[in-house]
């Protein structure tokens, strides 16, 4: 909706989420349990969607296209890029507060190629990657530092 407040920007959705047109699609991907921690969203994938929405939280990826094979973001080709139209977005939602980079490529992809002039006063956050290959961290981990990246706009800031 047009009164977003919070934008979580994944980098490029992998093969699974393109199968079923839906954000975060893999089974073992962290995001939506994550979610249900923080926001208490839950229910089928177009009841969370809602969910969302309805919390004034936008999700969206920092690439329209893009050549890659397979779901890894390492294997994203530099050269074949195209962003999201985010000059538009912004224009479209001027509430944004907070932008939330769910992992280090998204959060690199953006700052080199979304001018910061469009993003207005939004604050940035880069936050670890609920991907599956990202198994370093544990889940618990990822929760945490997602809670506490995304504390200002739970504070109503």
């Amino acid at each position: 909706r047009r009164d977003a407040r919070l934008l979580v920007l994944g980098s490029l959705p992998g093969k699974k989420s393109l199968l079923e047109q839906q954000y975060y699609a893999h089974p073992q991907n962290g995001f939506w349990p994550i979610m249900r921690e923080i926001f208490g969203v839950d229910g089928t994938y177009e009841e969370r969607c809602e969910q969302l929405v309805e919390r004034r939280i936008a999700l969206w990826d920092v690439l329209a296209a893009s050549v890659r094979p397979g779901s890894m973001d390492a294997d994203i080709r530099l050269n074949t890029v195209i962003a999201n139209d985010f000059d538009r977005f912004f224009e479209q939602h001027p509430g944004i507060v907070l932008i939330g980079f769910n992992g280090k490529k998204a959060e690199q992809l953006f700052h080199r190629l979304v001018p910061a002039s469009i993003t207005g006063t939004a604050r940035t956050v880069g936050l670890p990657s609920t991907s599956p290959a990202f198994a370093s961290m544990s889940f618990d981990a990822k929760l945490s530092t997602w809670r506490t990246g995304l504390a200002l706009l739970q504070r109503g800031e």
